[in-house]
């Protein structure tokens, strides 16, 4: 099959993308990203030297160089993990998310249609959901509970999967939905939590957390996302939502001393920060029916899960430290420079 996976110079975008190339070698995959700041090509510098990849720069906003895309590649199935992400930017500039986690769906769903795709795969966010009191652990998200954002990001996600879903009700677009909880591994952009306790730790730098750092995340080991998605896309019934959940929640004090201890750095390095407005107090997703219908459970758990990812981080430093220093952002043209 011929594939287009959106925002594949992303963190989890990239992650599927090697996911895919080494799974299933038979396909093919076409990557398409902006390469805006989260964008980083030196990410996919491995799949460059894979015959059945492609690489294109371009915004998913952008419809005549997404139709002309469409054109040449006549894809069997495209997979939207282009989106702008971080709750904090979407606060500071709310514009801009709607412009690409709204438009630029809206672009792909329309290409999507007119090109005869078999399959349209919107990834979300169980940040769509609001979120869960602290003191109800019995609570958790289910796919028919109503959609309360709480920011801009999250309001623009769920506009994303409501189009989504109704080019499936009004034209017969093939499509599905999953929504996931906070995902950590390989290639995470530094200014998330995980890697950036990592780094700051590394350098011996403070570490900032929000208010009390009692907000809690149900945490994804990104290969187990990586996996759903490959069998919802496949296998996933037209017009369904899945959530896809880790079982693995942690409060964000935990998981930046669980960070700490891994490097044996001291927990005097932490510093409480003003809380974000409208920050969720807790995130946990039921994937009950990715489980009952398509056979997925998660495979990593979080202990063995974030061992692994401080190793890569530690191991991959000249990544973070290109993204720090902003070198990163200099890759494309000296990738393509002559050509």
């Amino acid at each position: 099959m011929n594939i287009l996976v959106t925002g594949a110079a992303g963190f989890i975008g990239s992650n599927f993308t090697y996911y895919m190339l080494d799974r299933h070698p038979e396909d093919r995959i076409v990557a398409l990203d902006a390469l805006t700041y989260a964008g980083n090509l030196e990410t996919l510098k491995e799949a460059f030297d894979n015959e059945n990849f492609r690489f294109m720069k371009g915004d998913i906003s952008d419809r005549e160089a997404v139709y002309k895309l469409f054109d040449e590649e006549r894809f069997d199935i495209v997979v939207n993990f282009a989106a702008e992400t971080h709750v904090d930017r979407s606060i500071e500039d709310p514009a801009l998310f709607l412009k690409t986690n709204v438009l630029g769906t809206q672009v792909l769903l329309d290409a999507a249609r007119d090109h005869d795709v078999k399959r349209f795969h919107q990834i979300g966010t169980d940040e769509v959901y609001g979120d869960l009191p602290l003191d109800r652990p019995d609570l958790f998200f289910k796919e028919d509970m109503p959609l309360k954002a709480s920011s801009p990001y999250s309001a623009s996600k769920a506009s994303a999967d409501l189009i989504t879903l109704a080019y499936h009700r009004t034209y017969g677009l093939p499509v599905t939905v999953s929504r996931c909880s906070n995902n950590y591994g390989p290639y995470q952009f530094p200014e998330k939590l995980i890697p950036l306790v990592i780094y700051r730790a590394e350098n011996d730098e403070t570490i900032p957390v929000y208010g009390t750092g009692e907000n809690v995340r149900d945490w994804l080991y990104v290969m187990d996302h990586c996996r759903a998605v490959d069998m919802i896309m496949r296998d996933g019934r037209d017009g369904e939502i899945y959530n896809i959940g880790g079982h693995n929640e942690r409060d964000n004090l935990t998981v930046v001393k669980t960070i700490l201890k891994h490097l044996g750095k001291p927990e005097s390095l932490i510093t409480f920060v003003t809380d974000r407005k409208g920050h969720d107090k807790r995130y946990a997703i039921d994937p009950e029916k990715v489980g009952r219908e398509l056979g997925w459970e998660p495979e990593t758990d979080f202990d063995s899960g974030i061992a692994e990812t401080i190793d890569w981080y530690i191991e991959h430093r000249d990544w973070w430290e290109h993204i720090v220093s902003g070198d990163y952002q200099n890759y494309y043209q000296k990738m393509y420079e002559g050509r």
